[in-house]
């Protein structure tokens, strides 16, 4: 399938990093608003830089856009691509409110269009497996799930120094600014609605605990920089999810199940290990086993991530499985039904401070297949 990136900042470099690992997808070109990182990007990976987003809407070889923009701008580049007969896979989130979001999707299924939304760490090794192991019953019914995404004081850490591996730098104020849950939350929020349905409800507490991260700049929406979140699905499981850019960097995961916990470390690593202790009993105490059983994690046809720094993932996977589901003619495991739904949880998460703690959801989707390799 031929796409086209619009959207050269620093996540850029991880989509073309990893899509030499998926040559079914052909990079036709690059744009972006400021032109002189579109030409660097074209250097780098020997694409077009087209001029401007009309002039890939106008290129007929395109057929899947890659939406890498500002997450303000998301709404806005989508539907100009849906309305010119492009595929979209965008960047989290899918919109930056829900009207918008609900306009983009019915807008796909009018025209018989794919929409996606990163990320898509579920189609990687370590959630697979995970997944595998709940459908082969490892735990016993599960119960309750642990999610932590911290990620450290950001603002106290030197990250006018961070830099993709084209030189692209942090866009640390539009980062600050969107919130640590609109872009980090949908890393666990994808794997446990993939694994246990849809939600029915999220109660949630927002804060900001660092109003002034930037002292020598402003910031222009004061965003949580610290959210919890316990959801309710309807399958029963309920999970809590944190999300902050404040605690000691932690991304890891507990499901708890009636004989046992199922854990793993890292949900930026697709390889992260995956084990399992399970509940022994001797004589009349109950305890979980210190011996830890290891999951073999699966061989994909993709081979090992070639991203460098802290996430360990093949970007490029989301936008391979929306390839793939319009050439098998398919329905997509990033569905828009299903990035719908994890929109409209981030949202609610994200905007608990307003909107009250507890919110009872509107979307839902249909399930999902796990992938075939990790059968």
């Amino acid at each position: 399938m031929n796409l086209a990136i619009v959207g050269c900042g620093f996540v850029a470099d991880y989509y073309l990093s990893t899509l030499s690992s998926h040559p079914e997808l052909r990079v036709l070109g690059v744009t972006d608003r400021i032109s002189e990182r579109a030409n660097l990007l074209s250097g780098i990976y020997g694409v077009t830089a087209y001029p401007a987003l009309d002039d890939v809407l106008a290129d007929k070889r395109v057929e899947l856009v890659l939406n890498l923009t500002n997450p303000r701008s998301h709404y806005e580049v989508s539907r100009a691509a849906l309305l010119a007969g492009k595929h979209v896979y965008s960047e989290k989130p899918l919109a930056m409110n829900m009207d918008q979001a609900c306009e983009l999707v019915q807008l796909a299924e009018s025209a018989r269009l794919h929409i996606a939304s990163a990320p898509c760490s579920l189609l990687g090794e370590t959630a697979q497996t995970v997944w595998k192991a709940l459908r082969e019953n490892a735990i016993g019914p599960v119960r309750v799930v642990y999610a932590e995404m911290d990620d450290g004081m950001v603002h106290r850490m030197k990250y006018h120094k961070w830099k993709s591996i084209s030189g692209m730098e942090w866009p640390y104020k539009d980062e600050f600014e969107v919130g640590c849950t609109l872009e980090h939350a949908g890393y666990y929020l994808t794997w446990l609605a993939a694994w246990f349905g849809p939600a029915d409800s999220v109660t949630s507490f927002a804060s900001i605990q660092v109003p002034d991260k930037l002292p020598e700049e402003t910031l222009d929406v004061a965003s949580p920089d610290f959210t919890v979140a316990c959801i309710a699905f309807r399958s029963g499981v309920v999970a809590r999810l944190t999300c902050s850019i404040l605690a000691p960097h932690d991304h890891s995961l507990r499901i708890v199940g009636d004989e046992g916990v199922l854990y793993t470390s890292d949900s930026w690593d697709y390889r992260s290990p995956v084990y399992s202790r399970r509940m022994v009993s001797i004589r009349r105490k109950s305890f979980l086993n210190p011996i830890r059983h290891s999951y073999r994690l699966p061989r994909t046809p993709y081979g090992r991530p070639r991203t460098k720094g802290a996430q360990k993932m093949d970007f490029a996977r989301g936008p391979a499985e929306l390839a793939a589901a319009v050439r098998e003619q398919r329905s997509c495991r990033l569905s828009p039904r299903f990035s719908l739904h994890i929109n409209e949880l981030t949202l609610a998460i994200h905007y608990a401070r307003e909107q009250g703690s507890t919110y009872r959801m509107t979307t839902t989707f249909d399930p999902i297949e796990p992938m075939p390799w990790s059968r």
